[in-house]
Order: C-alpha cells, then sequence, then structure tokens
C-alpha cells in the first residue's frame, strides 16, 4: 500500500452522500495485471463486510498504465464541477473495472472520480501514508521527510523549511497529493517554527 488518498467532489443539494461528498482511492503497488482479479475479489469481500447500512458504495480498479487513466482523470475532475452520473461513469470506466455494492449504486461515480483524480496527482489528501496518524502533534521537517512527506512553505515571502525545525500539525497530520507526492503545506508561526495548513472538521453532514 503506497497510499489512501480523499478526494473530494462537487457538494450540491441535488447529490446524495454520507457525509462531504468525498471519495478515497487506495494506491497499491502490485507485481503486474496478474494480480488485478485477486485484488478486486478482496475488495469487494471487504466492501460488503464494512459498507455502512444506508451507503451506495462503489468499486472501481485499474492499473496506472492503463488507456483508461486519461478517460477517467477528465471524469473526476468533472465531478469537482458538476453532478455527474452513472452512466457517463460507467462510460468513462469502460477500459477500467467498475462496479456498484448495494442501494442505488450511485457509488460507481465517486469510486470512479477518486481513481482518475488520484491518477492526475494534483488532489486531494491523503489519510493513510507512512505511519500518518502515528506522528506527534509536533514533528520535524526532517522526521517526515524520512517517511517521504514534503514540506513546502506557501506564505508570501516563503522561505526552506529547515530539518530540524518544528510544525505543529494539531494532530492532523494531512498531506495533499501534489506532483503525484506527498506534500504538507506550511505557513511560518515563528522562528523555526511551522503550522500545517487545514484542520479538521465536523463530519455530520447539515
Amino acid at each position: 500500500m503506497w497510499g489512501v488518498v480523499r478526494q473530494q467532489l462537487l457538494v450540491d443539494p441535488a447529490i446524495p452522500y454520507t457525509s462531504h461528498n468525498s471519495s478515497a482511492c487506495a494506491v497499491v503497488e502490485c507485481t503486474g495485471q496478474s494480480v488485478l482479479p485477486l485484488i478486486i475479489e478482496n475488495a469487494v469481500r471487504h466492501i460488503e463486510k464494512y459498507a455502512l447500512p444506508g451507503s451506495d458504495p462503489g468499486l472501481c480498479i485499474v492499473s496506472e498504465d492503463s488507456d483508461a487513466m486519461p478517460e477517467l482523470t477528465r471524469f473526476g475532475l468533472d465531478c469537482t464541477r458538476r453532478i455527474m452520473t452513472q452512466k457517463e461513469a460507467m462510460k468513462a470506466a469502460q477500459r477500467a473495472y467498475l462496479s456498484g455494492h448495494g442501494g442505488t449504486s450511485d457509488g460507481i461515480i465517486g469510486a470512479a472520480a477518486a481513481v482518475g483524480l488520484t491518477a492526475n496527482g494534483w488532489s486531494g489528501r491523503l489519510i493513510g501514508y507512512n505511519g500518518l496518524r502515528d506522528f506527534p502533534g509536533i514533528v520535524t521537517v526532517k522526521d517526515l521527510a524520512d517517511s517521504g512527506i514534503m514540506v513546502v512553505s506557501i506564505d508570501r515571502d516563503a522561505r526552506v523549511p529547515a530539518p530540524d525545525d518544528t510544525i505543529d500539525t494539531s494532530g492532523w497530520l494531512r498531506p495533499r497529493l501534489l506532483g503525484g507526492n506527498a506534500v504538507l503545506p506550511v505557513m511560518e508561526k515563528g522562528p523555526h517554527h511551522w503550522v500545517s495548513l487545514g484542520k479538521k472538521r465536523n463530519s455530520t453532514r447539515k
């Protein structure tokens, strides 16, 4: 498992969703196409066992070198801007594996979108990556770099964070997926001390 990326899709009153209309994509390193049937089998079993009652889960699986990727990426970007349909999802994923597992099967829309957006490499945040949830609230730039997380300052006069500089994550470390890499945007809080951007929010839909 390389990581798990949460993708934010369009939030609109006309779209039914569990919390914030987000979907997740697991990026798995495997030996080749021959293992895809086993991955599909295990994923389907997992969804059917753990899906929340009343949810409409979907599953999309495809290798990164598939011809389906350009269309899935276009579809994913469209899902962040306008309401999309199951028919459009199936068309975009016609060269990939796509299946619904309960309810209305609307989950195939989010599943296809999550794969396309993650493959694009320029959106979403990592919710699973190299012990992400085990880091303390205050971490050093070096500790994050050692785990594969790049730290980038986005301040107006941004300087490069030094290896021994500390970062306050407020106990909620969620790097962004930028350029296909795990990147943590930070702003300077004081000499050799930074604060990560973004904060945890209530997941209850209003």
